[in-house]
């Protein structure tokens, strides 16, 4: 076994940031800055997982990444009925949402492509999280919008803050619906040849 590799998060997100952290890794953030609009006209679940490797690459060449890191990109959409909802265009599109969502089911799909800078393999793949949605009221859904938080995340909702009391059931990980799959990470991660727990090591280690 080699030397324990620090981790690179390509992501702005702030609730991934925070996911990992509280799994005890302490990512290096180096944003990725993709545009994510150069991906369409594919499932939301190849979506996610076509911006997730745009972005793991995208920072590949930075200055900021160490040699011999793990690099990981992450990307959510919400597919509701085939069609992948990412972050919405505005209030309105925030509303509009909304009042399709509420008392339905959608699929929060996140794409996680994790490339060794030390071998330049990569693996991918998506893991997806049913989660069910509050009939709530068009009063609920103008106050939501109104604090801005759903205007900055993947299907206009989060899990972990305000829209928390909107969803009443997640069947699968409820990490992935935060932003990054904790299980399907620990497998990429060894399937790169690497232990999960030596990265928490490596995090004391960083601190």
């Amino acid at each position: 076994m080699g030397p324990v590799p620090i981790f690179v998060l390509a992501s702005a997100s702030p609730a991934r940031l925070q996911t990992l952290r509280s799994a005890g890794l302490d990512p290096l953030v180096v944003v990725s800055g993709v545009d994510e609009s150069q991906v369409a006209g594919v499932p939301p679940a190849e979506l996610a997982l076509a911006l997730a490797e745009l972005k793991c690459a995208a920072v590949l060449d930075r200055s900021e990444v160490p040699d011999g890191a793990l690099v990981l990109g992450c990307d959510s959409v919400l597919d509701l009925d085939g069609v992948a909802l990412g972050k919405p265009d505005d209030a309105a599109d925030a509303v509009s949402r909304w009042r399709a969502m509420r008392g339905r089911s959608g699929v929060l799909r996140t794409g996680h492509s994790l490339r060794d800078t030390s071998s330049g393999r990569v693996v991918s793949a998506t893991a997806s999280t049913t989660v069910r949605f509050a009939d709530v009221t068009d009063a609920e859904i103008s106050a939501y919008v109104a604090t801005g938080e759903p205007l900055h995340v993947a299907g206009a909702f989060t899990v972990d803050g305000l829209g928390g009391a909107f969803v009443t059931a997640i069947e699968g990980d409820f990490h992935n619906v935060v932003g990054v799959s904790l299980p399907l990470l620990r497998t990429l991660v060894a399937d790169l040849g690497h232990a999960w727990t030596d990265l928490w090591a490596a995090s004391a280690r960083q601190g």
